[in-house]
């Protein structure tokens, strides 16, 4: 596949999101925001799924934990709503309908309570007849497939600023022709929708997604992640390889993030919250925020590692090692620094040591290394020397003195 030069990729991105998105010429565009770092948020899906608890009612309250936590201090933008949010069927006209007894107030009405809030707003649909989840007299609630401009334009006249598309029921279609048409539709409304792929990884949308005329923010490159350190590490196994297909709004996606929901040591929610990070991956919030207990919520909330994957020149980290059970990988910032989060997958604890060479370090020159979860500087030639318990991730901003 021919590719631009990184720095070229990293200039033309931002006006290349914004003509996929508006439309228009440079010039008229000037003045239009578009984003180009990853996104963050919540999703209510891997807390809730499809529960009785998923109603307009517990998404208010986790927007307003957004602000009591200071989780939109910390860059959470997005509060997004998954499958199950709409009616059975559609109505006489054809139209999406909430479902009434979860979102009785009307989509419309929740999205103005978020955006209220100094926050977005993200809905959920499927590129198929039928949405994933869950299953009725074998079918799930009306999906996107033949109905992209109607249901764009029903998004666009709810103030919806994000779509996540998944990929069930998709009849076998060509999936680059669903989510082109549905891009296509997105665009149509002259509302700036945020354009989550949800296609799995199956058709390599790495390769696809990310340029016109799909022109996605993101695109998931694995299966649903589960809260397990099973699924998260594969999860990340997948997804780390990709990285020169990542630019400044186009993000690689391994899911979202299973922090808080209590199948995993947080040791192993650091790795995940780590790993995400420096993969500039997409950071939505996975647990419901009402309940969060306090140690998950530090994980969340650890600004210096979001500040690694939020980083204005926009590079996923790159793996320099996977060998014998550890992990290096190497994300260049825009001051200069270079992030490392060295990764131990292994069942026992290791004496791990990183060459200041095997970073992309000058030799003979003294660097600062700033500990990410420990909040401590040293000093030394830029290698890393660690103790790493199982499952443990060590991460660092290093910069030259």
């Amino acid at each position: 596949m021919n590719r631009l030069p990184r720095g070229l990729l990293r200039a033309a991105a931002p006006i290349a999101i914004m003509l996929a998105v508006f439309g228009g010429s440079e010039s008229a565009l000037a003045d239009q925001a578009a984003p180009t770092l990853p996104q963050m948020g919540f999703n209510n899906w891997n807390s809730t799924h499809c529960r009785d608890e998923f109603n307009e009612k517990m998404i208010r309250g986790v927007a307003d934990k957004f602000i009591s936590l200071g989780l939109r201090d910390a860059g959470y933008r997005y509060v997004n709503i998954d499958d199950c949010w709409a009616n059975w069927q559609r109505d006489q006209n054809g139209q999406l309908q909430p479902n009434p007894k979860r979102f009785p107030s009307g989509i419309k009405a929740l999205a103005d309570y978020i955006h209220q809030k100094g926050l977005k707003f993200g809905l959920y649909s499927s590129a198929g007849t039928s949405t994933c989840e869950p299953l009725q007299e074998n079918r799930g609630f009306p999906g996107g497939l033949g109905h992209e401009k109607q249901d764009a334009a029903t998004f666009a006249s709810w103030d919806v600023d994000y779509l996540k598309y998944d990929n069930c029921n998709n009849q076998k279609v060509d999936a680059q022709q669903r989510y082109t048409a549905m891009a296509e539709a997105l665009r149509a409304t002259g509302r700036p929708i945020f354009y989550s792929v949800c296609e799995w990884g199956e058709n390599k949308p790495w390769l696809w997604a990310g340029k016109p005329p799909v022109s996605a923010g993101s695109w998931r490159t694995t299966g649903d992640i589960s809260d397990s350190y099973a699924s998260m590490l594969k999860n990340f196994k997948q997804n780390v390889v990709l990285d020169h297909y990542a630019t400044p709004g186009h993000w690689n996606d391994p899911d979202m993030l299973e922090v808080g929901n209590g199948g995993m040591t947080d040791v192993e929610y650091r790795s995940h919250f780590s790993l995400w990070s420096i993969m500039a991956a997409p950071l939505l919030i996975g647990t419901d925020l009402r309940t969060i207990k306090p140690d998950a919520l530090q994980i969340l909330l650890n600004k210096e590692v979001i500040a690694v994957d939020q980083d204005p020149l926009g590079i996923q980290g790159k793996q320099v090692r996977d060998a014998d059970g550890i992990h290096v990988i190497v994300k260049p910032l825009k001051d200069g620094s270079e992030a490392v989060a060295v990764f131990n997958e292994g069942d026992a604890a290791r004496d791990v040591s990183v060459a200041a060479g095997e970073i992309g370090l000058k030799n003979a020159a003294k660097y600062r290394l700033r500990d990410l979860w420990a909040h401590t500087d040293t000093t030394g030639d830029g290698s890393i020397k660690v103790h790493l318990p199982a499952h443990a991730t060590v991460m660092y901003r290093i910069s030259q003195r």
